[in-house]
This record gives C-alpha cells, structure tokens and sequence, in this order.
C-alpha cells in the first residue's frame, strides 16, 4: 500500500501536496465572503483556509489589503517563513510582505510564530477580493 493511500482522509495533505494543489486552482466565478471585513475570496483560498486552517491567514490579508487599496489597486500578499538563522537574528518565525506586484513594498507583517505549512506562499488581493494567482 503506498503512503498517500494508507493515509487517512482526515489527516492534512503535505506542505507539498497542499501547495501543488493550490497552483491547480482556476477562477470558477465563485465567491465567498468573510463576515468580519467583508473581502470576497475565491474557492483556492477557501481550500487553503480549510486546509491549512489558515483563516487568520485571510482576515490579516484582508484587513491590510483594505487599508492599502489607496496605494495600489493590486496587492500582492508574500508569506514567507523564516529561516533558523533568520529566527535567531530578526526574531520573527514569519513575515507577510504587501507589495504593489511592481516590486514596491507597501508594509510588512511580522509573525514571531505560526503553525502554517508551507515555506512561501503567494496571494493577491484586487478589488477587494483576495485569490491565488492561479486564480487571476
């Protein structure tokens, strides 16, 4: 029996299964809404909150891209996990960059620690909506 077969459904796909399967996403016309903030998202960022159990991951986004869309109607959302050496020196486990998708950084977000899976990870957030770049 192979190891993906004698898993259990139950059980969170690896933080590269999780990610090759976010890249497989397309834009369906679906959207959802969260309550807090009222961003829209799309069925991949409603996988990965699901997934991942990241629906902080969400709500911070949303949040800054909100207070951001003056500076820029595209937002990039760059999760990045930071490195033990990287811990040791900066202190944070993880930063959320925001940029405008040309290479400006607008703000950062720092993170001294997360349960998140995956290594990188990148969102957008345009028109108040937030989706994965599979999904623009």
């Amino acid at each position: 029996m192979s190891k993906d077969a004698s898993r259990k459904e139950s059980e969170a796909p690896t933080a590269r299964e999780l990610s090759e399967t976010l890249g497989h996403f397309q834009a369906t016309g679906t959207l959802y809404q969260l309550p807090i903030c009222g961003t829209l998202y799309t069925d991949g960022i409603r996988y990965l909150a699901q997934t991942a159990k990241a629906y902080w991951l969400l709500t911070d986004a949303s949040v800054m891209g909100k207070s951001l869309m003056d500076k820029s109607y595209f937002i990039t959302v760059d999760f990045k996990r930071s490195t033990a050496a990287e811990r040791e020196k900066i202190g944070y486990d993880a930063t959320i960059t925001y940029s405008d998708g040309n290479g400006n950084k607008l703000t950062q977000q720092h993170y001294q620690i997360t349960d998140f899976p995956l290594d990188e990870l990148r969102l957008y957030f345009v028109d108040n909506t937030l989706l994965l770049p599979s999904e623009y």
